[in-house]
């Protein structure tokens, strides 16, 4: 398994694609759909723009479908919900579907959603996205940052770094470094693993969400490895929950 990190989609190479894209967007859109599916939902459609959401969200029964907006961090009005993985209840999911669309975390996942296989990961399900790697063994893994508006962000960089020094500490599956990338990632990661919400807290996302009342959400992306579920795309833009079987 060779492995890059990507601090951002549009760092990506553009003429190839990995065996498996690993999306991150630990604030907050990977969080809110692994939330999502781990409490239930159907399944997580992905949308870039607001307005392929609400044409293509139009044609599922009203009452099996919840639609989710944000901008800038807040609420987009008119939308059921935001982006807030604490807005994820099994009484609000169960056997829905969720429409999203973020300022970043779904625009990285249309880059890639040609890729083979593609994952997302956040901090909270670090480890069943670990476990599925080594069992799955590919060849080239991108873990992919969605940044904040093509610029870097330290949270997704953090979570990238997890994943990576687990891969590469794994002592089993045989794990090289593909670019420098890797390296910096494992190096953030090993300095603030003990302080992650403390990391939010510093993060230009984590301020701006602050500002907005998400301290909750804060602690809540900054936990690592409490749960299990891991999304997989089952066709562009569509993400599932992966049979626990696959693990």
């Amino acid at each position: 398994m060779k492995l890059f990190v990507y601090h951002t989609s549009e760092l990506t190479p553009s003429q190839i694609l990995p065996d498996t894209a690993v999306v991150i967007d630990v604030l907050r859109a990977t969080t809110t759909i692994a939330t999502a599916l781990d409490v239930g939902a159907e399944a997580v459609a992905t949308f870039k723009s607001l307005e392929s959401l609400m044409e293509v969200s139009e044609n599922w029964p009203a009452q099996k479908r919840i639609r989710a907006g944000e901008r800038g961090g807040a609420k987009v009005e008119g939308y059921d919900l935001g982006n807030s993985p604490l807005d994820c209840t099994t009484e609000l999911m169960k056997d829905k579907r969720l429409f999203l669309s973020t300022t970043n975390g779904t625009k990285a996942l249309q880059a890639v959603e040609q890729s083979s296989t593609v994952i997302t990961a956040a901090l909270i399900n670090r480890g069943s996205v670990v476990k599925y790697l080594l069992k799955q063994n590919p060849e080239t893994v991108w873990l992919i940052g969605s940044g904040w508006e093509g610029g870097y962000s330290l949270e997704d960089t953090v979570c990238g770094g997890a994943i990576a020094q687990s891969l590469l500490n794994n002592g089993t599956v045989p794990v090289t470094i593909g670019n420098d990338e890797v390296i910096a990632a494992v190096a953030l990661y090993s300095q603030w693993q003990d302080n992650l919400l403390e990391l939010m807290h510093q993060a230009s996302h984590g301020q701006r969400l602050l500002g907005l009342g998400g301290q909750e959400d804060l602690k809540y992306c900054a936990t690592l490895d409490i749960i299990e579920t891991l999304p997989i795309q089952k066709s562009p833009g569509l993400l599932v929950k992966l049979a626990s079987s696959s693990l």
